[in-house]
């Protein structure tokens, strides 16, 4: 067969889930990927246990998606987070929710998330085209007319729904393959960066390797302006690597880091971690002071220990100038005062963020001024559509781009599916 009403290129989440909404809808869909088989990105998800979304409610998820995310309102409307758990458990797929939010298959496996959406599609009657590289998106009077592989063949269709993804992860297929489709198309592509990244450090005490490993639990990382004021706070878990920082707050807060950079034209940026986010500055001066009278001939690293972690008390005695072996009879207050301000405010300077090739997820894409948000049509070239990350829409990590993507991916097929009607 050669001529579709549908081609969806790429079998990631958006592009399965947009095969499936265009073939409930009644087209005769074409899905067409690169790679050998389908579902690559979603079979390493979450850890490999695969996130499939989160259920928070709906307001509250779209301000875990920084990047653009108030422009879902219209897809979310059409398939949203408690649609996608429906979709799933219709499939026989039974998840479970974990600590904020995320949802999981109960089997711990994503492979048995990428086995029931691949068997959906097949079931629907989608043909499926693996290991055949699209070399062009066929466009001609302002309208789609298919898509021309790198065999040299040539598949016709009304509608074509771009699902390739970004630059991030590329072991999976993600390698921009989309972008000068969508440039020849007319549309713009904005700024590509990394986003969900660890974050880069030149400080001397990083690259020493002296905490190296070393993880913080439930602590605050803030990213700080040029002015010193606060840009994004994030709590939660983090760690030290070789490099820098990572973990979940440290990829939070790395686009944050990168809008700073590009805002100042500088490349050092000032984050700091708070230790006791719980705790007021003058609470944790008192605090530490009740602890080291506890103790008053004994060194002030030693006492340190049981409240900080034992790897950290070197730096925090550096940076406030005293000596490890004071005892608190021989501490001066400002000592103990300097001691409080680091625990509250331990600063980093960050330099950048690990590649786009690095990063969980891709920023900047199609510009969404250029969409559709109902339906995820292009309004420049009539029978295009894109879903994914390769539109200028990203979150945190956490079940929040899945989300989107399968919302975009949805909205795009349904509506694809609807126009040539």
């Amino acid at each position: 067969m050669n001529n579709y009403d549908v081609i969806v290129i790429g079998g990631g989440p958006s592009g399965l889930m947009a095969a499936v909404a265009a073939a409930e809808h009644g087209a005769a869909v074409l899905l067409i990927d690169k790679g050998t088989k389908l579902g690559r990105k979603l079979g390493i998800s979450g850890g490999g246990r695969c996130n499939v979304t989160n259920n928070k409610e709906l307001s509250e998820l779209i301000s875990y998606i920084p990047g653009n995310g108030r422009f879902l309102h219209s897809a979310f409307g059409h398939f949203n987070n408690r649609d996608i758990i429906a979709f799933f458990e219709d499939l026989g797929i039974a998840l479970k929710e974990e600590d904020n939010g995320r949802m999981f298959p109960v089997s711990d496996k994503a492979s048995s998330v990428v086995s029931a959406l691949v068997g959906k599609v097949r079931s629907l009657g989608v043909e499926v085209m693996t290991d055949s590289p699209v070399a062009e998106v066929i466009y001609d009077s302002g309208a789609v007319r298919g898509v021309k592989l790198q065999s040299g063949r040539t598949v016709n269709a009304g509608a074509v729904i771009i699902a390739t993804g970004g630059k991030s992860v590329p072991q999976t297929g993600s390698t921009g393959d989309g972008y000068p489709w969508a440039e020849a198309a007319g549309h713009t592509i904005t700024e590509l960066y990394p986003t969900e990244v660890p974050i880069v450090s030149g400080e001397r005490w990083i690259h020493s390797g002296e905490l190296q490993g070393l993880s913080l639990r439930d602590v605050t990382l803030t990213v700080w302006n040029a002015k010193g004021k606060k840009v994004i706070a994030h709590r939660g878990d983090m760690i030290f690597t070789h490099f820098g920082l990572s973990g979940p707050i440290a990829l939070r807060c790395s686009q944050f880091l990168r809008q700073v950079q590009r805002q100042t034209g500088k490349n050092a940026v000032e984050l700091s971690i708070d230790l006791f986010p719980d705790e007021h500055l003058q609470e944790l001066e008192r605090r530490l002071q009740d602890k080291l009278e506890q103790e008053p001939k004994k060194a002030i690293r030693n006492s340190l220990k049981g409240l900080v972690p034992e790897r950290l008390i070197p730096l925090i005695l550096d940076k406030a100038g005293l000596d490890g072996d004071l005892t608190f009879h021989h501490l001066p207050k400002t000592g103990l005062q300097a001691l409080a301000a680091l625990l509250k405010r331990l600063p980093v300077l960050a330099h950048g963020t690990r590649s786009l090739a690095e990063a969980f997820v891709t920023g900047g894409g199609v510009h969404l001024k250029e969409i559709h948000p109902g339906t995820m049509g292009s309004k420049l070239m009539d029978g295009l559509y894109f879903c994914g990350e390769i539109l200028d829409i990203h979150g945190y990590t956490g079940g929040y781009n899945i989300t989107a993507a399968f919302s975009t991916g949805y909205t795009a097929g349904k509506h694809a599916a609807e126009k040539i009607q």
